[in-house]
């Protein structure tokens, strides 16, 4: 009986150390975190065209990974850098303080652009922003060419990455926009982005004191140049395409040589917009991936046991929607080609790193409306807003006589505060809070505006408790945030960046902004779609999970408990 009791142990025991063998090997963290945010991707484009989508792109994430249907942003000003920065934080711009694409220094009285340090110049002297050709206003904020991650307030899941496994897990992000880049790689990774001046790849001093030889290597291949003398043409006939009779629209913005029918020039390599027209084309996205795909071996990621961390931001999708429109042929044809360039990507991730070892999080940092003219032609309500005519509206007018002011009282609107003159308002002796309230009372009566709230009423917390305003709440930084923050009507929004007119912008809290796609897939997470509502502050913590770091610092996401398999 004795000897069958032990005999007995030892198959019990046997088993239990098969069972944790197993246990342990299927805990091995990934190699590889690969997360991927297309810049604009609304959250039902991948759907919208998923039956011509091949398999090795949208595809095999939607098909394999766990896929949640009903994702969004909470904050109100759905820009750039606030939803990268919110993806990479689990945290709301309140906490992260990346409260939009600029934001006014008070102290300095200088318009500061998110990711802009002096400190911190690019390494590539001329590199910087062409201020005559750059497309992208919020760029053209900047007065410097210096870069790092400084602004951003709390740590990211590349940080936390990095002090979990000390100086043995390499974080990078890529992006054709430094921003983009720059939120994801955090404070602890490293960051390269696309130089329209130069047509080269960069980084600033804050991440290193020289190029790496790989990225001059990469860099003196010019492979943007290989599009000179060639065109934006349609992948497949026109035919084919849900709006390939919907090519020349007056609302598309037809920019220099570039027009707005195809197929579109890219010019020669020494004309003023090329590098530009590549940018607002899928061959910003092909030129980021190729770019990445050399990172991923040169810096030899994903080939030990460590996990390391790679952002791929991928820009095109967002200047081909403000430029045409997110329904338009341009934006139909580029996502045909995005499918290609992740297929391209996932691909070479498989065969360096292998997808079996690859967790992969593809996401957006906003989504986009539709063109007015778009709308408009299908009978709904749509249209442009020009908030720098505010000042001079009739309706402000018993305002200014009753605080006795004759001036400029509205200085400038920056997406998506209105700046009152503090400077008047101190000479008059007048409270601060009382014009605020005063003016945002107005601002809410005017047509295309939903809602204008003070920041003296956000600071104190003077709000209803509705998603609306929490949102807005959400976005709310004493020291960053502008005196009131306006949100505009559905479907309204402005459309004159300093003289460029564009199709579609976002920025807005309604849902065709906040909503984007959310796919985890990789290594033990099950395939699956789920209709729940869950929110972008989520993937952080989740990603801390299933690496088992401690959350970022100022993350209020929950991880999603859906990705580990019951």
């Amino acid at each position: 009986m004795t000897a069958l009791v032990a005999l007995f142990f030892l198959f019990c025991t046997g088993l239990a150390h098969a069972a944790n063998s197993e246990a342990a090997a299927g805990d091995k963290p990934p190699r590889l975190i690969l997360q991927i945010t297309v810049d604009q991707l609304r959250g039902d484009l991948p759907w919208r065209y998923y039956e011509r989508f091949g398999k090795g792109g949208f595809r095999h994430l939607l098909e394999n990974g766990s896929v949640y249907l009903d994702a969004h942003h909470r904050h109100a000003n759905t820009e750039t850098i606030v939803g990268h920065t919110t993806l990479s934080t689990g945290a709301d711009p309140a906490a992260h303080g990346m409260v939009g694409n600029v934001w006014l220094d008070r102290a300095q009285n200088v318009l500061v652009y998110n990711v802009e340090d002096a400190r911190y110049p690019i390494l590539t002297a001329g590199a910087g922003v062409d201020q005559s050709t750059e497309i992208d206003p919020t760029q053209r904020a900047a007065r410097s060419d210096g870069r790092s991650p400084a602004a951003i307030q709390v740590s990211t899941f590349s940080d936390e990455l990095v002090l979990h496994y000390g100086a043995r897990a390499k974080a990078f992000g890529v992006s054709v926009k430094d921003r983009g880049a720059i939120a994801m790689a955090g404070h602890g990774g490293k960051a390269f982005w696309f130089s329209k001046q130069r047509g080269e790849f960069i980084t600033s001093r804050f991440y290193y004191e020289d190029y790496p030889d790989w990225v001059n290597d990469w860099n003196a291949r010019r492979l943007p140049d290989e599009y000179a003398d060639t065109s934006w043409v349609l992948l497949n006939k026109k035919a084919t395409y849900l709006f390939g009779d919907q090519d020349d629209r007056a609302f598309e913005t037809a920019l220099p040589g570039f027009g707005r029918v195809f197929p579109h020039p890219f010019g020669q390599v020494d004309g003023r917009y090329f590098t530009t027209l590549l940018t607002v084309s899928p061959a910003g996205d092909e030129l980021t991936v190729d770019f990445a795909k050399t990172l991923i071996e040169k810096e030899s990621l994903g080939a030990d046991e460590v996990p390391d961390y790679l952002s791929v931001s991928l820009s095109s999708t967002d200047y081909v929607g403000h430029v045409f429109g997110p329904s338009s042929l341009e934006a139909e044809d580029n996502m045909l080609r995005l499918d290609r360039t992740l297929a391209d990507l996932l691909a070479y991730v498989d065969k360096r790193v292998g997808l079996e070892r690859t967790l992969v999080v593809l996401s957006a940092d906003h989504g986009a409306p539709e063109a007015p003219g778009y709308m408009q032609s299908l009978g709904q309500s749509a249209d442009y807003i020009d908030p720098n005519s505010f000042d001079a509206r009739a309706e402000l007018a018993p305002v200014k006589a009753r605080f006795g002011i004759g001036e400029e009282l509205i200085l400038n609107y920056n997406h998506p505060y209105v700046y009152l003159n503090r400077r008047l308002i101190r000479e008059r002796g007048l409270d601060q809070a009382q014009v605020e309230e005063a003016v945002a009372e107005v601002l809410t009566n005017f047509a295309g505006v939903a809602l204008a709230v003070s920041s003296t009423a956000l600071a104190q917390g003077r709000v209803p408790n509705f998603a609306l305003h929490d949102s807005v709440l959400r976005n709310f930084s004493p020291t960053r945030s502008g005196d009131i923050f306006v949100v505009f009507e559905p479907n309204h929004f402005i459309n004159d960046f300093d003289g460029l007119e564009v199709a579609s912008t976002h920025g807005s809290p309604w849902r065709y902004d906040t909503y984007v796609p959310l796919v985890f897939a990789g290594p033990g997470i099950p395939a699956q779609r789920l209709m729940r509502r869950v929110e972008t502050v989520d993937v952080a913590p989740s990603l801390a999970v299933l690496l088992g770091t401690k959350p970022p610092s100022g993350a209020v996401g929950l991880p999603l408990h859906e990705l580990n398999r019951p």
